[in-house]
């Protein structure tokens, strides 16, 4: 049995996680500031609840950047596979958050409507409005590039949260105009209440993502295939068959295990080689990936599951593992 070597391709360094993560909650900061003093001046339930939503991006915020910086912990005897489901963990509390938003919105519109209240300085409230929908688009824009980067899915549901922020408070933007034009100051808690539903929406994305990896759920179907190609590529070195492959994912880390099996007649030394070079030509075919690999004997193969051992006109064949 092999273990895993560090991978070779570079991992993106913390700090460009950590600092994107930073940007988030500067933003977030501000937008409360100013969307708290917008509600207040503007009596507008929509924007003080805008205002209650990006309190939870700056939860959600904080959330992220605790955790991007925790899953770069190197593994250590109590989590000896490493701190990455924190980013996992994170994205899942990002979600909750998401949706318990969504829940103080709604309480306090439908007191609005039952209630009444009155909307003022609408002027004021739709200037604050559209400076946050352009800087929560930009920040999210830059949150989502880093995430892509990094592979990591607690910036990736920062920046989800952060898209949603800023399609809510374009619609609060429409519904503050929509009132300033017709006086039907009612229309305030309505799209406050279609505002709770889209957050909703986001919300329950983000935690099923989130929860099918805390469970382990098997990688996307083209990697497995792309691990499997490059196994099947091995039959000119001695490989006869492979079985019991599984895959999986933390934080921006994928691990997989699979059993091999070896041709009679060769060593423990050369298959013990032939599996790290077939560690590595699985590591760049899928980045930031732990490799463990199981050696077995020839009469150990499963019927359906060989590797040919020559390639026709240097083409992998379709042979599949189990």
């Amino acid at each position: 049995m092999t273990g895993a070597a560090p991978p070779r391709a570079v991992a993106p360094a913390p700090g460009s996680r950590s600092g994107a993560a930073a940007l988030s909650i500067v933003s977030n900061s501000t937008l409360i500031l100013l969307k708290v003093v917008a509600g207040t001046v503007t009596g507008s339930v929509a924007l003080l609840t805008e205002a209650m939503h990006s309190s939870f991006d700056l939860i959600a915020s904080v959330v992220a950047f605790v955790s991007v910086r925790k899953a770069v912990v190197p593994a250590d005897s109590d989590h000896p596979y490493g701190h990455e489901k924190f980013e996992d963990m994170a994205a899942a509390i990002e979600g909750m958050l998401i949706l318990v938003g969504s829940g103080v919105i709604v309480f306090e519109s439908v007191r609005r409507l039952i209630v009444g209240g009155e909307v003022h300085a609408l002027g004021f409230g739709i200037a604050v409005l559209a400076i946050s929908v352009v800087v929560n688009l930009l920040v999210s824009a830059r949150l989502r590039t880093r995430a892509r980067e990094t592979g990591s899915p607690a910036l990736e549901a920062d920046a989800a949260h952060l898209r949603t922020d800023a399609a809510t408070s374009a619609g609060v933007l429409v519904g503050l105009v929509l009132v300033q034009i017709t006086g039907e100051e009612w229309l305030d808690p309505v799209v406050a209440l279609l505002v709770a539903a889209s957050i909703v929406v986001a919300g329950v994305r983000i935690l099923r993502r989130s929860s099918r990896v805390l469970i382990d759920e098997a990688l996307p179907a083209e990697e497995l295939e792309a691990i499997e190609e490059e196994v099947l590529g091995f039959g000119p070195r001695g490989v006869v068959g492979f079985h019991k492959l599984r895959a999986r994912r933390a934080g921006a880390r994928r691990y997989v295990d699979v059993h091999v099996q070896f041709r009679s007649g060769t060593t423990l030394e050369a298959a013990h080689a032939t599996s790290h070079v077939l560690q590595d030509a699985i590591r760049r075919r899928v980045a930031g990936t732990d490799v463990l690999i199981h050696l077995e004997p020839e009469d150990s193969v499963v019927p359906g599951t060989e590797v040919p051992p020559t390639r026709d006109g240097g083409a992998d064949e379709p042979v599949t593992g189990g």
